[in-house]
């Protein structure tokens, strides 16, 4: 029996034997949670949001970070280009021809990923209204640079080149078939002096391999624009109805073909020396706005022997009848590059003669020279290696060409106003590495400053270099 204390009713006894032997746990108020909920939710949500928070402002900070990077990097004023690019480029490849081939390529890779150094300044008026824009052959170009065949001889990356800036890219020289050029190694470079000896030779893959080239250009533009695929496209890009020049594919630029010769076509016999001339244009004409016939190269045999007046007056003929023979609603232009080393007054007579009898219609003064005697003042010191380099055959090319330059335009200002009715155009080339420079050329008589050594030590931000320079100079008058 139990105790009476301790007796309970059969009504309370049973829920209590059935709780204990189901094992069933006893039932908790719901009180007892109900008090804490509220703090565990918030403290989680709180945490929650810092976290949200933190992955938007590492998200913006990376998105930030990238944007500015390519902004940076992609842009041809960034100190990266002239400090670091160009001396990196020349520890890791000492060969130099090895550096200008993967420089192109890297060149090339870029700009197919939109990733290539551009030249964003010139988009903006600039405040004070430095206006560098020129007239050339009746076109009105964005400014009076330009960079120099030699730089793109396979026409591989003309677009990458115009994003650096010029009005003007000349891409060459081509010959009719393909040659190998000289024996390497052919190019070598004198740092201290910022110049380069080249004996390359002409090494070339042929007009026709570039005429490929520059048609798939035209087609690729053609599509984009949405004016079709094919030759129709081609043709209609080519007849001017897209509004853009046919060669540059720019408003406002100029893109240059150069031909030449192959090497071991007889120097002597003219007519086959013209037809090698002449098969360079019949193909490459329609893509160009300017084609250039070298006859000046320092490293092809009997080359320069050509710029007689006789041989040169027969070969600019052929050159200019098959330009005009290009089906196309303009006729390219035609330009003769000459050589700085034929500077006797005679001989340049003689080439402003072939220049009006051939109805050619400007010329490039100069090129790269033979020429050692007085080239670098006896001042300058130079290590054993570089007097060892100095020696080397081939054309030389570097600032100390400036002043030859500069005197050869002058005199061919003078003697190409003297010589006919019919304006002819003078571009220059040589030794141009700053704004001052170019000005002084400008004002020597030529219309456009071609530069290529310059651009090969200064790196890809030197045409945005030079312009600024050039507006500066021409501030302070």
């Amino acid at each position: 029996m139990w105790p009476s204390s301790m007796r309970l009713s059969r009504a309370s006894r049973v829920p209590v034997r059935q709780t204990i032997l189901s094992g069933s746990r006893p039932i908790i108020p719901r009180t007892s949670f109900q008090t804490s909920r509220p703090t565990s939710t918030a403290a989680t949500e709180t945490s929650s949001l810092v976290t949200r928070l933190k992955n938007v402002l590492y998200g913006t900070s990376l998105a930030l970070f990238v944007g500015l990077g390519y902004l940076y990097i992609t842009d041809t004023r960034a100190s990266v280009h002239q400090w670091l690019v160009p001396p990196a480029l020349r520890y890791f490849y000492p060969d130099a021809e090895e550096a200008h081939h993967v420089g192109t390529q890297a060149l090339k890779a870029l700009y197919s990923f939109g990733l290539h150094p551009r030249e964003r300044a010139g988009k903006v008026k600039d405040a004070k209204g430095a206006d560098l824009s020129v007239t050339v052959f009746g076109q009105k170009l964005q400014n009076p640079i330009g960079t120099s065949a030699g730089i793109d001889k396979l026409a591989e990356v003309p677009d990458a080149l115009f994003a650096l800036g010029p009005a003007i890219v000349e891409v060459g020289g081509i010959t009719p078939l393909a040659q190998g050029g000289n024996p390497k190694p052919r190019v070598f470079r004198i740092p201290s002096q910022k110049a380069i000896i080249n004996r390359y030779g002409l090494n070339s893959l042929g007009a026709d391999d570039m005429a490929r080239r520059l048609r798939e250009r035209v087609r690729l533009f053609a599509y984009s624009r949405g004016y079709g695929v094919g030759q129709e496209a081609e043709d209609f890009v080519l007849s001017g109805a897209a509004g853009v020049p046919p060669g540059s594919l720019t408003e406002g630029k100029m893109l240059l073909v150069q031909v030449a010769k192959n090497k071991d076509t007889d120097g002597d016999n003219i007519e086959a020396v013209k037809r090698d001339y002449v098969y360079c244009v019949e193909r490459l004409a329609p893509y160009a706005d300017i084609l250039v016939v070298n006859v000046s190269s320092p490293n092809t045999p009997g080359l320069r022997t050509l710029q007689r007046v006789e041989p040169l007056t027969r070969i600019l003929e052929g050159v200019v009848g098959a330009a005009k023979a290009v089906k196309r609603n303009t006729t390219p232009k035609v330009m003769v590059k000459v050589s700085p080393d034929e500077d006797q007054d005679e001989q340049m007579e003689g080439i402003v003669e072939a220049i009006y009898k051939s109805g050619v219609d400007g010329v490039i003064v100069g090129n790269t020279t033979n020429r050692r005697t007085n080239l670098i003042p006896d001042d300058v010191k130079l290590t054993a290696r570089e007097k060892e380099i100095l020696a080397e055959q081939g054309g030389f090319s570097g600032p100390h060409m400036f002043n030859r330059t500069l005197d050869m335009v002058k005199r061919y200002r003078k003697l190409l106003d003297q010589g006919g009715p019919e304006p002819k155009v003078i571009f220059a080339t040589g030794g141009i590495t700053n704004g001052r420079q170019a000005l002084e050329i400008l004002n020597a008589g030529a219309s456009v400053a071609q530069i290529y050594t310059a651009l090969v030590y200064g790196g890809s931000g030197t045409v945005t270099r030079i312009k600024k320079e050039m507006k500066e100079e021409l501030l302070k008058k």
